[in-house]
This record gives C-alpha cells, sequence and structure tokens, in this order.
C-alpha cells in the first residue's frame, strides 16, 4: 500500500486552507468508505460532503509521478480538500479494502493513452502547424522585435542623460518623469529593463529620504546593468533580425529582456536532464518593489552532481490570491525530467512531477562531497559571476570548511569560516536581507560548527571592497540546520 507524507500533501495543496481542511475531514471520519486496486495504482473513497449526497473521490497513480485526482465535488480547486483528506487517509494508513477499478476510471485512462500516443506520432510531440500560421508567427515574432528595439532607443536616451547630467540630478519632478518612462516600456515588450527602472527609482527616492550612500551605490550598479543590457541586447535583437531567426533561443537575453519559457521550449533545446535527484538548501520569499511581486526562492543541489540551482516563484500583487505560495521542501525529489533555463552559476529549474523520500545519511554525505573545499577558488569563480552584469549581484555556493567562528577584540569581532588550509570569508547579513547571523550565534551543538558545509550566497560589499557570504544553511551527515526558512 503506497502512502503520502506531510511534506507531500502541502506541496500538493493548492493553499494552507484546503490543506487544514483536508486534515480536518480526514481526523473527523469524514470518509465513510475506502478502496484501493490490486495493482495499487487507484485508491478511492466515499465521503460526506455539505449536500445530500456523498462524494466519490479519487487518485490514480497509472503515472507514478503525476497522480490524477478526481471528485465529484463541486470545488474549483484541484486538487480539492476532500483529495487532500483521501491522501491524508493513506497517509494515515487506514484500511483500504482492495476492490476493482471501475469502468468508467479505465475508460479516461485508454483516452488518455491514446491522446498521448497520437502527441508522440507528431513531429516534436505536438501538432504540427500549417503553413501560414507558420508564418503568420513568424511575422509576429519578426514585429515584436522591431518593437523591443524601439524600446532600447527610448532607455538608450534615458540611460544616456542619467550618465550625462548625473544620478544627483533626479529631483523629485524628475523622479516623477523617469517613473512614467519606465511604464512605457512595457508598451515596447521589454519588462525586463522596465523592472530595472522601478529598481532605479526606487532607490533615488530612498536616498533622497535618508541620504544614505547605500542606495546611491545601489541606483549606480543598477545603472550600469542597463547601461550593459541595453548594448547586449541591441546587437543580440539585431542579430537575430539579420539572420531572420526571430524565434526563442538558448540566450539569456531572451528571458532578461521579459521573455517567458514553456517548458516544451526548454525541452527542445536541450536544457534538461533525466532523473535528477535534488536536495533544497534553503528558502525564503522576498517581497520585489520594483517588480510589485512576492518571490518564493529556493535553493537546490543536484545530489550527483552538486550544482547548485534555484527555484521562482512570482506572485504578483494583483494576483495573490490566484497563485499558490510554494513552501519549504525537507524531502528527497526524484525528477523524471527536470529543466533548465538559461544562465549562470545558478540557473533556474522547473519541473512538472516529482516523486519525494526521506534525506538519508547517504544522500547528506553525497552533497557535502560536493561541496567546494579551498574558500579562494570559490571567491574567484563569485567574482567572474557577479561582474557578469547580466547575473545577479550574488550567487549561491556549498563551502566545506573547518571551523565557523569568532574573531576580533574590544573593538569589534566578525563571524568568519575557515578552510581546512587556512583560508577564510568574512560572514555577513546584507542591507534588505533577512537576518541569519543571529540564527547562526544559536545553534546549540558545538560540532556544527566544525567540519560541516555551509551554503551561503556570496555578494561583493561595494563599501569594503571585498567578497562577503551570506550564511544560509549548514549541511551535516545528520540533517541539515537552516537559518533561513
Amino acid at each position: 500500500m503506497r502512502t503520502f507524507s506531510t511534506q507531500q500533501i502541502g506541496a500538493l495543496a493548492p493553499n494552507a486552507n484546503a490543506l487544514t481542511n483536508g486534515r480536518k475531514i480526514s481526523s473527523g471520519g469524514g470518509f465513510v468508505s475506502r478502496m484501493r486496486s490490486e495493482d495499487d495504482t487507484f485508491y478511492m473513497g466515499e465521503c460526506k460532503g455539505s449536500g445530500k449526497s456523498n462524494y466519490v473521490v479519487s487518485a490514480d497513480f497509472i503515472e507514478e509521478d503525476k497522480p490524477v485526482f478526481r471528485c465529484s465535488c463541486p470545488s474549483r480547486q484541484f486538487p480539492c480538500k476532500h483529495s487532500l483528506a483521501l491522501m491524508f487517509e493513506m497517509a494515515a494508513q487506514k484500511d483500504f479494502p482492495v476492490g476493482e477499478i471501475p469502468k468508467d476510471i479505465l475508460e479516461k485512462r485508454e483516452k488518455k493513452q491514446a491522446r498521448e500516443a497520437k502527441k508522440a506520432d507528431s513531429p516534436e510531440g505536438k501538432k504540427p502547424a500549417s503553413e501560414k500560421s507558420a508564418k503568420a508567427g513568424k511575422a509576429a515574432r519578426t514585429k515584436k522585435i522591431k518593437k523591443q528595439l524601439e524600446g532600447l532607443d527610448l532607455m538608450k536616451q534615458m540611460t544616456d542623460q542619467l550618465m550625462h547630467t548625473g544620478l544627483s540630478s533626479m529631483g523629485s519632478v524628475s523622479l516623477k518623469s523617469y517613473r512614467d518612462l519606465a511604464k512605457q516600456l512595457g508598451d515596447y515588450y521589454l519588462p525586463g529593463p522596465q523592472n530595472y527602472f522601478n529598481r532605479l527609482v526606487l532607490e533615488m527616492e530612498a536616498y533622497q529620504k535618508d541620504q544614505d550612500k547605500s542606495h546611491y551605490h545601489q541606483a549606480v550598479e543598477v545603472l550600469k546593468r542597463l547601461r550593459a543590457l541595453e548594448k547586449k541586447a541591441r546587437v543580440y535583437l539585431n542579430e537575430k533580425l539579420d539572420t531572420d531567426s526571430p524565434e526563442a533561443d538558448d540566450d539569456i537575453l531572451y528571458e532578461k529582456l521579459g521573455g517567458i519559457w514553456k517548458l516544451d521550449q526548454l525541452e527542445g533545446l536541450g536544457l534538461k536532464k533525466e532523473r535528477a535527484r535534488l536536495v533544497q538548501l534553503s528558502f525564503q520569499v522576498v517581497y520585489d518593489e520594483a517588480r510589485k511581486e512576492y518571490i518564493d526562492m529556493g535553493y537546490w543541489a543536484d545530489v550527483d552532481t552538486g550544482e547548485i540551482s534555484g527555484t521562482y516563484n512570482y506572485r504578483p500583487i494583483k494576483a495573490l490570491k490566484y497563485v499558490k505560495q510554494e513552501d519549504s521542501c525537507f524531502d528527497l525529489l526524484e525528477v523524471p525530467l527536470l529543466c533548465y533555463y538559461p544562465g549562470g552559476m545558478n540557473k533556474r529549474i522547473r519541473w512538472e512531477g516529482a516523486a519525494f523520500s526521506p534525506v538519508t545519511r547517504e544522500v547528506l554525505s553525497q552533497v557535502m562531497a560536493h561541496a567546494c573545499k579551498d574558500i579562494g577558488t570559490a571567491v574567484k569563480l563569485a567574482k567572474n559571476e557577479i561582474k557578469n552584469l547580466l547575473s545577479e549581484d550574488f550567487c549561491g555556493m556549498l563551502l566545506r570548511f573547518e571551523r565557523i567562528g569568532m574573531i576580533g577584540d574590544e573593538k569589534g569581532k566578525v563571524w568568519v569560516m575557515e578552510d581546512e588550509a587556512g583560508g577564510r570569508i568574512e560572514l555577513s547579513g546584507r542591507e534588505g536581507w533577512e537576518d541569519t547571523m543571529t540564527a547562526l550565534s544559536l545553534i546549540p551543538e558545538p560540532e556544527v560548527y566544525h567540519g560541516q558545509a555551509l551554503f551561503g550566497l556570496l555578494y561583493y560589499d561595494s563599501e569594503d571592497h571585498k567578497i562577503r557570504m551570506y550564511p544560509c544553511s549548514i549541511v551535516t551527515e545528520k540533517g541539515i540546520v537552516r537559518l533561513l526558512y
């Protein structure tokens, strides 16, 4: 008999309320009957509902990593609270007598198999487009690129003016003008540069209020990234026009300009890996004022290669009730097909389905074995990544350490991490990021500070002109000590 963990049920739940209600239905004896198939691919139950008749709810596991949930209730949530309750019944190992799979379920399986077979027989797994529609699609993409180039001209005028007059010229009146101009970039299919301009305006607004030079420095960095993006994007788009190839490709600029990837596009470009095993190292939710979005950020280690990748779930303020918030994951994920976004050191990843299993000591040992053992090497890699103006100004790395502790005198002490050869890097928080240093100082087990692996974000401190590390979690052979959720 198969089962579910609380982690798996939470990952499938559309929201917290549905999860709570599903748990209540199960614990309150809401099911009047249960059944499972002899081959263990189908589970079903009858559940009390608000109507006169019981709801029939089922879970079909004919595809292991993509269970199909069905329920006769009128809810539009998927899976509904009754489906979640069925999972809780399975998690509680309640009795599911063996029975026959209903005829309508077998028919639905056959229809689905027929659709998939038909899809597999067609080129690229999808219905081939007609010549007329293909030409129309290509013309539309070409038209969009030309519009983007017009937007880049507008963007260049704005940045040229700022470079000539200086950021200090951005008074309250001109800030409004730049904010209005930034809105126009959306009309040119340039949401990426638009976000940069919004961030520039926000930093200058903050600087005018408190005269904190850190805001000014951040504004300068944003302006530099805008200039770099405008120059590289212009070459990139013109080349696509010259070669008559307006389709999406594996260049990072496609997404930086605001392009949105579909999983089948990433698969088609070969940006994929089969049978990946992932362990989440840290998770946090941040609010991006420039984008007006919450971002659920997770960092994951590939157990087999040690590669550190990231997941980003964007939840716009205007659509919070429609977009599910992600959560921390404490299990090992076995992903049949993992897709990568074009990028640098910490590529964004996505997948459709995954199997959950406990994180064993063997898995943790494998993760630790991939950690970089030399801090000097790690810093060089981080510098190369950060100086690329199309990348983030930080990067995530897993480093093996000999010890973590505080050094200094009565004038001040700082946290440092030291490797086996005596190389050191300072551990520090960063303005605008959640405090993890307090959690680091409160770890009760002394052995955690010795001979483990630290995952953190390396960033450049422009005031002290040095690379620092923002600690997120410590990986040990017993488990992962999270400083950030």
